[in-house]
């Protein structure tokens, strides 16, 4: 899958100089990193774990949120479903009078902690599943009290979330952070629901969530006719939404060394406007 190799380039230049790229790795689960261990149990236990059937198979998803309230799917980045996309979730379930959000585990339980790991994982992914999964998640949410469903995603994730305006008829809009999806999973310029997207200035991921991605993004989005907005970051690179002690170090770890609070609050309350327009007042 062509959106995967785009990532995986840039992953090996950030792993290594050399021609192997499993010869360095970045942990980031040092021992500086433990006291928070606690408080990422913490925001764990406020997540009720479901399953969701779809065809012959069945995934697990991680729901936070009052029943009833506007759905959102939020997607994981390439390391799984980790601390990081779980504080997005919570976000997103407190923001005004609340959203319903549901995590969908698309690696069926699997987590890195290593760049190699998370590169292993997503080139491993099956794409299209990861989208009937998103389908399923969406249907889920309609299915159990939400009235309207909206996707959100981080890089692997942004580019699925996007993919699925196009993909999944049932999702009213969509909110995607520094990813795009390859020609072969799906073209935005057939998007059917509402897009809104986040780029860093800085960001490096060459053809995948750099400026010149977000740009003919941009464009694409215009032939598709729906409702659209695309936005740069000035001073961010990648990820730049991830803003935990553990993110920041594990950012610092891959060379992005920026961070910008002003930003991120930005992002968010762009993100809240659009999804209040599309899925009704949270």
């Amino acid at each position: 899958m062509a959106t995967a190799q785009l990532l995986l380039r840039r992953a090996s230049f950030l792993l290594t100089p050399s021609p192997s790229p499993l010869l360095r790795r970045y942990p980031v689960h040092s021992s500086r990193l433990q006291p928070r261990a606690t408080m990422a149990a913490d925001a764990t236990s406020q997540f009720q774990k479901i399953q969701i059937q779809r065809e012959d198979t069945t995934f697990d998803a991680y729901i936070v949120g009052k029943e009833n309230a506007p759905g959102v799917v939020v997607l994981q980045e390439w390391w799984g479903v980790d601390y990081e996309v779980k504080n997005h979730a919570i976000h997103i379930s407190q923001i005004g009078d609340g959203y319903r959000a549901l995590i969908p585990d698309l690696y069926r339980g699997k987590v890195a902690l290593e760049v190699a790991e998370a590169q292993h994982l997503m080139e491993g992914l099956d794409w299209q599943g990861a989208i009937k999964d998103i389908q399923a998640s969406v249907k889920w949410l309609k299915e159990n009290g939400s009235p309207k469903v909206g996707v959100t995603g981080y890089c692997m994730g942004g580019a699925l979330a996007i993919a699925s305006g196009v993909l999944v008829p049932e999702v009213d809009a969509v909110v995607a952070f520094y990813g795009t999806p390859s020609s072969e999973l799906a073209d935005p310029s057939k998007a059917q629901a509402p897009t809104q997207a986040h780029f860093g200035e800085l960001d490096s991921f060459v053809g995948f969530a750099d400026v010149t991605a977000a740009k003919s993004l941009e464009e694409k989005l215009k032939s598709s006719g729906v409702p659209h907005e695309v936005h740069i970051y000035p001073g961010c690179s990648h990820a730049f939404m991830n803003a935990s002690p553990e993110a920041l170090e594990r950012r610092k770890g891959m060379g992005m060394t920026d961070e910008n609070q002003g930003a991120i609050d930005l992002a968010w309350s762009r993100f809240t406007t659009w999804m209040d327009r599309f899925l009704g007042s949270a």
